[in-house]
C-alpha cells in the first residue's frame, strides 16, 4: 500500500492522516492522487474528518499545482462505486490538470429535464437529508 510506504510511489505531501502522490496513469503532467491514511472503500464509508482532510489537501495540491504548472484548469474527480468508474477501491481524489485541447471529455449534453421529476426525486432527497438530520444511519446507500 502506497499509504504505508508498501508499494513505490513519488509522495508529494504526508501527514498523520492523507497521502498526497503523482499518478502512476496520469492524464496530464501534476496528476495527483489524495487519500486518507485510514482505510474507506468509498464516500459513503468514508469518516467525515477524513473526506475533511481529503479534500482540503486536494484543495491545497490544486493551488500548487496552478501556480507551478499552469494548467488551462483542474479538475477535481472522485468516483464511488463500478457504475461511476472506481476501479481502486479506496478512497482517492484525482487533481486533474486540465488543458483546452486534451482531448478528455468531462461533460455532458444539457438537455432540459422532465420538471415532474425533477420534483419528485427533490422531494425524496430533501426527506432523507431530514431523517439523517434526526438518527438514521447514512453511512451506507438507501436503496
Amino acid at each position: 500500500m502506497i499509504a504505508t510506504h508498501e508499494l513505490p510511489s513519488e509522495i508529494i505531501h504526508e501527514d498523520e492522516h492523507v497521502v498526497a502522490f503523482m499518478d502512476v496513469n496520469p492524464i496530464a503532467d501534476g496528476h495527483v492522487l489524495v487519500i486518507p491514511r485510514r482505510h474507506a472503500e468509498n464516500l459513503h464509508a468514508i469518516d467525515p474528518e477524513d473526506l475533511q482532510r481529503v479534500v482540503v489537501t486536494a484543495k491545497r495540491i490544486a493551488a500548487v499545482v496552478q501556480s507551478e504548472l499552469r494548467p488551462d484548469g483542474i479538475n477535481l474527480f472522485q468516483a464511488n462505486g463500478r457504475g461511476a468508474g472506481q476501479t481502486v477501491f479506496h478512497l482517492h481524489m484525482h487533481v486533474l490538470p486540465r488543458s483546452i485541447d486534451d482531448g478528455m471529455p468531462m461533460s455532458w449534453d444539457h438537455k432540459p429535464g422532465d420538471r415532474a421529476r425533477i420534483a419528485e426525486v427533490a422531494g425524496i432527497l430533501r426527506g432523507a437529508l431530514a431523517r439523517s438530520e434526526t438518527g438514521i444511519d447514512m453511512a451506507e446507500p438507501v436503496a
